[in-house]
């Protein structure tokens, strides 16, 4: 009989993985189990966080797109009273500074002295985690728009560590865009990396300086490439 009723009450018990973090919640009672389903989805801190990141993120193209309209409208203001020769310098000038944009997916400026492509094609894929301690056992071996790059570097299969404060190891990064859905100051942005064995694409501390170190881009990443030195 005990057998019996063990294996009813199993069967009873009612289970719900998070999408979001990944716990599981189970019960058997069907109403304090929905009641700990909905306590759970307004708590998941991992939810919280992409839900104020993608606000953030829509805040800020909101604002982007406001600022953008008024230098337009003047710009073309200017053109029309002064002249086709004005107007041409100006569209050159409008064109520079996109293509100049484009460059890293919209990102902002800095010095370049690396490039993406090479002969390193032999490379595998590294595992996680990051190593915390590489500032003291690597070497800087160059910049990308501004940013540091940590060897060893042999491009396109091995890109060695990116970033001061805000280093992601991207030979470890297999792009899921986690960090990028996470945090809520939109530091990263997607940069091609065509050839690399873990990933065709990778997160870019573009804006490493608006980083407010929260560590939300660091505990959300699956293969834990992101080690964020917080500033004292």
């Amino acid at each position: 009989m005990q057998i019996t009723k063990d294996l009813v009450l199993s069967s009873s018990i009612t289970e719900y993985i998070c999408e979001d973090c990944g716990s599981v919640l189970f019960h058997e009672n069907p109403t304090t189990f929905q009641s700990i389903k909905e306590v759970h989805s307004q708590l998941c801190p991992v939810k919280r966080q992409k839900t104020l990141a993608n606000a953030e993120a829509e805040k800020l193209k909101r604002l982007a797109s406001e600022r953008a309209v008024t230098p337009v409208l003047s710009t073309q203001t200017a053109s029309s009273a002064a002249g086709p020769q004005l107007a041409a310098a100006v569209s050159a000038t409008q064109a520079t500074a996109t293509a100049k944009s484009a460059s890293v997916g919209g990102g902002g400026g800095g010095d370049t002295t690396i490039s993406l492509s090479g002969t390193g094609t032999g490379h595998s894929t590294a595992d996680g985690p990051i190593d915390i301690g590489f500032k003291s056992k690597r070497q800087p071996v160059g910049k990308f728009q501004g940013i540091e790059v940590w060897g060893p570097y042999d491009p396109p299969g091995q890109l060695g560590i990116w970033g001061t404060d805000v280093c992601v190891d991207f030979d470890i990064c297999i792009s899921d865009g986690a960090c990028i859905d996470a945090c809520p100051v939109n530091v990263y942005e997607w940069l091609d990396t065509p050839g690399h064995p873990a990933s065709e694409k990778k997160p870019f501390m573009i804006r490493e300086k608006d980083c407010i170190f929260c560590l939300a881009c660091e505990n959300v990443c699956p293969p834990q490439a992101i080690k964020i030195f917080v500033k004292k």
